[in-house]
């Protein structure tokens, strides 16, 4: 079974919810919005992850580059596309933006942005 993953990234901490191919709801949980936890957090599922989404926004770079050293398939998706999914939900919360997050990633409905390398920043 594959499985994918949306991550509502804020300042102080990540929303991650998990979903399979399916559709149907693995895994939710909050960890800290740092590397470190976040990979030890992915990395603790044991689940073979496909797609890892992150919505663009200030963090978004730092945490991209750091997962994709270590092997996870992270995914930087445009605001406004994500945005407009989101939308559709009844509330607005991190829960539920994690959530739309993980059906985009599983739906393959978003738009790849690049992130700049390191040096560029």
């Amino acid at each position: 079974m594959t499985y994918f993953a949306g991550l509502d990234v804020s300042l102080e901490e990540t929303t991650i919810c998990v979903v399979d191919e399916t559709g149907r709801l693995t895994k939710e949980l909050r960890t800290a919005s740092e590397p470190e936890p976040l990979v030890a957090a992915l990395a603790g599922l044991g689940l073979p992850l496909e797609r890892i989404g992150l919505e663009a926004c200030s963090l978004t770079a730092w945490l991209h580059d750091e997962l994709r050293a270590v092997g996870l398939p992270a995914v930087c998706i445009e605001t406004r596309l994500a945005n407009a999914a989101m939308k559709t939900m009844p509330n607005k919360t991190d829960r539920n933006d994690a959530r739309a997050l993980a059906q985009i990633m599983r739906t393959g409905w978003y738009r790849q942005v690049h992130v700049k390398s390191r040096q560029s920043r």
